[in-house]
């Protein structure tokens, strides 16, 4: 029985953790590495094509970007998570994939430019999308589930995103049973739409966030309504929009909520009635996707709108942008604005666009609500950069920058301090993950040393026994080496994942008939042979 640390390890994305439960082999999470990243991640220990099951803690791309990769490579396992985790993804996955499929195009155009640039294969296609959505199961909160013999699984409501869930895992190999608890993103408290974390009682060993592990939200909340209502009434004041890069599940919901008040209230008096627009399809579909589930997952004061049959992310004046028409067509409107959009760390999407036209712009305001990862174009512009490049073009920062402060999905110091202290038993070992360096190290310094928990912060490699609770192997922090911009192509990483799922079929075939298994052998033999034939015709072309 072993746990092994694989991404988001003294880094914040990326995250991936691998259990072996007897013969099986489970994921929890498989996220996409995003922005700057200090050190590289370790391998899977098996193929992607024996990996049993997945098991997501919510929607986030840093946590289930990589899904469609795993399936591209072999797999055909379950993947398990809550329902509104499954109805984002099915946006979210879709969405990633889209993005995928142009950069490799964008990038393909332009190596043929270059005689030593190959045709470049995307990280995965939307087809990879679409059968990794076949392979969900859709799981209720406070639920056990047996995914297999000796594996038990519940979902709880951690209250970072809609459908966000810490993970209960009871494993059992040869008359040991132990419980191991995947905090997921621990979310912020008393923040709007969303309820609170919910607390886990026991646990042998526990695998916890540390993103905001070394700093503290603002002792009282911020009147966010309040706060917003003024940067708008300045901002409509000089003729300028304000620009929102937002993410575009989860912040974008908690931006519509803010407005709505604002709106109702009246607070803003420099325009009569602002429009604002959310030109962002996905935004779009992951707000329907909110209402969807607001008796299960919204808080009290957004439930209780909703009972009076009032949609508390919307309002007079909203307007969604769907098609490329219509996003353009907001910048020729001169009328002061609100413009909501994706991505939030400003990499790819409309915002750029917003941006192009915004940014150099005294009048206008650049409102930043989400976290803004090192490397990013976001980071770059909040940390006060004098220009930014843009489409191949070179555009001036003179409108104001804002950071809409304290807003954030993630719990501070307090909260993850908080959510450790629920379990009624303290837990043999805690493992801190998925923060920078420096919160990893401080974070676990600080349940040793001031509270008494027996805490490790393990680098991506990692190799736990669960069973005598000793580690097999320490993980060593390799740090990203810059790599040349020559690109190449992917089908000979294709080819090998199909070699990979061939033979995980091969070591699952024991349920087969003899007569099945010799006509499976014998067609993998034919196979072979024709394509030794086609190597040895084209022997020159290969060496």
């Amino acid at each position: 029985m072993k746990l092994s640390f694989i991404g988001a390890d003294h880094v914040v994305t990326g995250s991936c953790h691998y259990l072996n439960i007897g013969d099986k082999h489970i994921l929890v999470d498989y996220g996409m590495e995003q922005g700057s990243i200090a050190f590289e991640h370790a391998e899977l220990p098996v193929s992607a094509a024996e990996i049993d099951y997945v098991l997501l803690t919510h929607a986030h791309i840093d946590h289930s970007g990589n899904l469609p990769l795993l399936y591209a490579r072999g797999f055909r396992g379950k993947i398990f998570m809550t329902r509104p985790t499954a109805d984002l993804c099915n946006i979210m996955l879709r969405d990633c994939a889209h993005i995928q499929m142009q950069e490799a195009e964008w990038r393909s155009r332009k190596g043929k430019r270059n005689k030593n640039i190959k045709q470049i294969e995307p990280l995965y296609t939307m087809e990879d999308a679409d059968n990794t959505l076949r392979h969900i199961v859709s799981c209720e909160y406070n639920q056990k589930i047996d995914i297999c013999d000796g594996v038990t699984i519940r979902f709880t409501d951690i209250g970072h995103l809609l459908g966000s869930a810490s993970i209960e895992v009871w494993a059992t190999e040869k008359g040991a049973q132990k419980k191991i608890v995947f905090s997921g993103d621990i979310g912020n408290y008393d923040q709007p739409i969303l309820k609170d974390p919910k607390l886990t009682s026991t646990a042998d060993y526990v695998v916890m966030e540390s993103t905001y592990g070394d700093r503290y939200h603002e002792s009282e909340k911020p009147d966010y309504v309040a706060e917003l209502a003024k940067i708008l009434n300045r901002t409509f004041a000089r003729g300028g929009n304000v620009v929102i890069p937002s993410f575009a599940v989860g912040r974008t919901q908690e931006i519509l909520y803010f407005l709505r008040t604002i709106k109702k209230d009246h607070l803003v008096t420099t325009v009569d009635d602002f429009p604002v627009w959310v030109d962002s399809p996905m935004a779009v579909e992951a707000t329907e996707v909110f209402g969807d589930h607001a008796l299960d997952c919204y808080d009290e004061e957004a439930l209780a709108l909703v009972k009076k049959h009032i949609n508390p992310l919307s309002f007079p004046g909203l307007n969604l942008a769907i098609t490329t028409e219509e996003s353009r067509a907001i910048n020729e409107e001169e009328t002061p604005k609100v413009i909501i959009s994706a991505s939030g760390m400003c990499e790819a999407g409309r915002i750029r666009h917003h941006l192009k036209h915004n940014l150099w712009r005294e009048d206008s305001t650049i409102l930043f609500a989400g976290y803004q990862s090192i490397g990013t174009t976001g980071r770059a512009i909040l940390e006060g950069a004098d220009e930014i490049r843009l489409f191949g073009e070179t555009i001036d920062v003179r409108a104001e920058i804002i950071k809409l402060s304290g807003l954030s999905g993630h719990a501070d110091k307090n909260g993850l301090i908080n959510w450790i202290q629920g379990f009624k038993e303290r837990p043999k070992k805690v493992f801190i993950v998925h923060g920078d360096d420096s919160a990893c190290t401080a974070f676990a310094n600080c349940l040793r040393d001031e509270y008494g928990y027996d805490t490790y912060a393990p680098f991506s490699g990692t190799e736990f026994d669960l069973i005598s609770g000793q580690i097999i192997k320490e993980g060593v922090p390799k740090a990203v080496v810059k790599k040349t911009s020559k690109l190449v192509s992917d089908v000979f990483t294709r080819l090998k994942a199909a070699g990979a799922r061939l033979t995980a079929i091969i070591a699952r075939s024991e349920g087969m008939t003899n007569k099945d298994k010799a006509k499976f052998a014998d067609q993998i033999l034919a196979l072979c042979d024709k394509w030794e034939i086609k190597g040895d015709n084209r022997k020159q072309d290969w060496y």
